[in-house]
């Protein structure tokens, strides 16, 4: 009997491990991140995981240096046909996208965008990297309000299902 216990007992010892072995752990899946893109001098940082996500509330400063800047060309393309146009707009001036109910409004203009926290501003009136601030409406409805960057067109896109719009360039005439 003591003979009989003790095999018992040393079959359960060996069939213990292997039915943990069965059991399958499960880890939870690692977070996914966002390619690390390179970003705008003086744009926020953005680590493995975040958003890029623009400040809600921030302080625009055009220091007096680069206020001689008059429009921006912005490429304007349709994507259902393909076809691409370059239109010069005045800021603080609109522009209508001919058969559309869209209007684009450029307002501020900085050559040298830099971002820190809240604040934004140019660090000279060279056109190391250009942004335009603009409002963009659809049938009077605000659809759009933010940079878009010429060096940088992928951050803060403007998106729409029918037209891309982009920042080639600052005019000082």
């Amino acid at each position: 009997m003591l003979k009989r216990s003790v095999i018992v007992i040393f079959a359960l010892a060996l069939l213990v491990p292997f039915a943990a072995c069965k059991k399958k752990e499960t880890t939870p899946p690692a977070p996914q991140t966002m390619p690390q893109q390179e970003m705008p001098p003086g744009h926020p940082g953005v680590g493995p995981g975040q958003a890029i996500v623009p400040p809600t509330e921030t302080n625009v400063t055009v220091p007096d240096i680069v206020k001689g800047w008059k429009s921006v060309v912005l490429d304007v393309q349709d994507k259902t046909t393909g076809k691409s146009q370059d239109v010069n707009v005045k800021l603080g001036g609109s522009y209508k996208i001919p058969g559309s109910d869209i209007t684009v409004e450029p307002s501020q203009f900085l050559p040298d965008f830099k971002m820190e926290g809240s604040n934004i501003t140019s660090v000279s009136n060279e056109p190391n990297n250009p942004a335009v601030k603009v409002k963009v409406t659809e049938g009077g409805k605000e659809i759009f309000n933010s940079w878009l960057y010429a060096k940088f067109p992928q951050i803060h896109p403007f998106q729409h299902e029918k037209y891309a719009i982009t920042l080639k360039e600052g005019k000082k005439s």
